[in-house]
């Protein structure tokens, strides 16, 4: 008989670990499969996210960050550096170290909470079996009350540019490089396109972005879009819209990209080349044909509003089922799981949750931006206000960008929040409880927010959507 467990989740990311350890807390027996093997060649946990995602990237952006604030940024302070120089083999040491310390952290955590961690690929079974087929090859079967589908999602692959060596490389292979490009190609001007085109255009390269889309971020507010698109120009990345790649060819020149624009076709020649055109969900073997949950048409598990399959007990979460695909969202939908398998009532605001985009300056949003808000006819008020009126940004040097406010009309509750400036990945926070809470715009402006803090923008922001803003000159509301 195969071994019985109350829940076995089937991978071991953001959302599958996640979930893994709250079902422990909760008193369940709980197991975990996970196949990642790391850059050491050793099993991991963490996935995508902590390996070559999330945390790998931003340790990156902060190396190279700080390596151009001293080139470029230090002199009005009175700060001068001779002979600088970036190490980038010690960076990527660097950005390796910590990705070891926070997998190996898991794994901790694994074994203080009682977890069954089961090294290799897991494959689910009819009648809540998993198979699990090791890493030799060798193949066992569990089964448990309850599965958690946490597959998580891969790199799409582009046909007319598939992966090659170093040259031409998706946003993990774009994380090991240890010499700057001198010319770099980055398809795709997303999240990660523009993080990963960040990294290197600091170090040196000169990057090219081709988006095949009309709109620079597309899912963003369009005036923090408009924003950030400015800064992106000033600081050198050579964005490109409505760019459609026809053709990739490695020469011995470089790699050529094909692509066509308004103009016509053109070409582009560069060093290497980051494909990010986005990511598709990695259930490919991972459903047996007999499991009787079902996918949709993009390969997504399909779940009813409790994020339960067709079956009963087997659920999914994380990237391998509808919605954006973020570390955070899967993570709080493993505690819904876990927390619905004991009887509890969890839920969570889909609305509420923030997006983050790691460049400089950062980009977050929480809620509704205007064009959703227009789209659903509903009557909104709008309050703005730009850092280069906060005195706490001033003094950072890093005045760029605003926060906007959306609040409805009829009752002035805070629909959505966008910020493009310092630290909006750390404000965002803010916005996010405004939204849970359902604050009104008066409740934010009654408050009292800490001088000098950057987080006195947002309280100019809701001031404003009143026609109130103390430090800027505004429109005043009827």
């Amino acid at each position: 008989m195969s071994e019985k467990y109350d829940v076995i989740v089937i991978g071991g990311g953001p959302g599958g670990y996640v979930a893994a350890i709250r079902c422990a807390q909760l008193g369940l027996k709980t197991a975990c499969v996970e196949e990642w093997i790391n850059k050491q060649q050793k099993p991991a946990l963490g996935g995508t996210c902590l390996n070559v995602g999330c945390i790998p990237s931003k340790a990156l952006l902060e190396s190279s960050e700080r390596y151009e604030e001293i080139a470029k940024h230090n002199a009005g302070h009175g700060i001068t550096v001779d002979g600088l120089q970036i190490d980038v083999a010690k960076m990527i040491a660097r950005k390796d170290k910590i990705v070891q310390q926070l997998t190996g952290g898991i794994a901790q955590l694994f074994q203080a909470n009682g977890i069954t961690w089961l090294q290799g690929r897991g494959k689910l079974l009819a009648g809540k079996q998993v198979e699990v087929t090791a890493h030799d090859k060798a193949v066992s079967t569990i089964s448990a009350d309850n599965i958690i589908i946490a597959v998580g999602s891969v790199p799409i692959e582009l046909p007319i540019a598939k992966w090659l060596d170093e040259r031409i490389v998706d946003s993990a292979g774009a994380l090991d490089w240890e010499t700057v490009p001198a010319r770099l190609g980055v398809i795709g001007a997303g999240v990660i396109g523009l993080e990963m085109g960040s990294v290197w255009r600091r170090l040196g390269s000169e990057v090219v972005v081709l988006e095949a889309m009309d709109d620079f971020l597309a899912a963003a507010d369009r005036d923090v879009a408009k924003s950030a698109q400015m800064q992106f120009k000033k600081q050198g990345l050579d964005i490109r819209l409505s760019s459609k790649v026809a053709k990739v060819e490695a020469t011995d020149a470089g790699v050529v990209v094909t692509y066509n624009d308004a103009k016509g076709e053109q070409t582009l020649t560069v060093d290497r080349l980051i494909v990010a055109v986005g990511r598709k969900p990695n259930t490919a073997g991972a459903l047996a044909a007999d499991s009787g949950v079902q996918l949709d048409e993009r390969g997504r598990v399909v779940v009813d509003s409790h994020l339960q399959t067709g079956v009963p007990g087997v659920y999914a979460i994380g990237d391998c089922i509808i919605g954006p695909m973020l570390a955070h969202k899967a993570s709080e939908e493993g505690v819904l799981v876990a927390e619905q398998i004991t009887g509890q009532k969890p839920h969570i605001n889909y609305d509420a949750i923030p997006w983050v985009i790691y460049t400089h300056p950062e980009i977050a949003w929480a809620g509704k931006t205007e064009a959703d808000l227009k789209a659903a006819g509903v009557e909104y008020n709008v309050g703005s206000f730009p850092f280069a009126a906060n005195g706490r940004a001033k003094a950072m040097d890093q005045a760029d960008g605003l926060v906007k406010v959306l609040a409805d009309a009829k009752t002035d509750r805070i629909l959505g929040v966008h910020f493009v400036g310092p630290l909006a990945s750390e404000l965002v926070g803010q916005a996010v409880i405004a939204l849970e809470t359902e604050c009104s715009a008066e409740d934010l402006m009654r408050m009292t927010f800490a001088h000098p803090t950057v987080s006195e923008a947002i309280h100019e922001a809701v001031l404003a959507v009143d026609g109130r803003a103390l430090h800027a000159v505004g429109k005043k509301r009827k």
